[in-house]
């Protein structure tokens, strides 16, 4: 049997489409308006007796901003923005992405468990650019367990089904004003 050369074409494109396509990108949080806020919080060092203010706000962009000023004053030193608790259904092979826009500092970006650790969390370091628009990826093997900010070299890697929120953390020991806004928070899934 002879196929067609115009079939075997669209055949053998699209085959090819579905091998070159390995991951799938799937969206956890886009800013579509004023009622995205209500899954956000900020946590600051207010909760151990520091002074920073870190606040946030959904824009008309549909953008999530999250601004504020760092203080070093009474043992203080972060600002965070998280998502509050909800199965974000995380997979091992994901990578997360975000899309954000920064002040030139270097943040953050954390994955959050439902365990009674207090100030624990896995972390990865993005640096923004001043004002310009980036994508940051992290593969979920990346992020390193932190406690009180110091790794924890013997915590193990991500249980990505026990991740039950995410965030964006400030505590470079910088005083001073600071603002970062993010567009959208995905994951891409490896093809399985």
């Amino acid at each position: 049997m002879t196929i067609p050369t115009t079939a075997t074409s669209i055949l053998v494109a699209v085959m090819g489409a579905f091998v070159m396509a390995p991951e799938q990108t799937q969206s956890l949080f886009r800013f579509a308006g004023v009622e995205s806020a209500r899954e956000w919080q900020a946590v600051n060092d207010g909760v151990m007796g520091g002074v920073s203010e870190g606040r946030f706000t959904i824009s008309e962009r549909k953008t999530l901003e999250f601004f504020g000023t760092l203080s070093l004053e009474n043992n203080g030193g972060f600002a965070s923005v998280r998502s509050r608790a909800k199965k974000l259904g995380l997979q091992a092979g994901d990578t997360v992405v975000a899309k954000i826009r920064g002040d030139g500092r270097e943040y953050s970006l954390n994955l959050y468990l439902n365990r009674p650790l207090i100030a624990f969390s896995y972390r990865a370091t993005v640096v923004t650019k001043k004002d310009e628009w980036i994508e940051v990826r992290v593969p979920l093997d990346r992020f390193e367990a932190t406690s009180f900010g110091r790794v924890m070299k013997n915590a193990g890697t991500v249980k990505p089904e026990e991740v039950n929120s995410l965030g964006f953390m400030l505590s470079d020991k910088k005083p001073g004003s600071f603002r970062l806004e993010i567009e959208s928070i995905g994951i891409d899934r490896a093809a399985k």
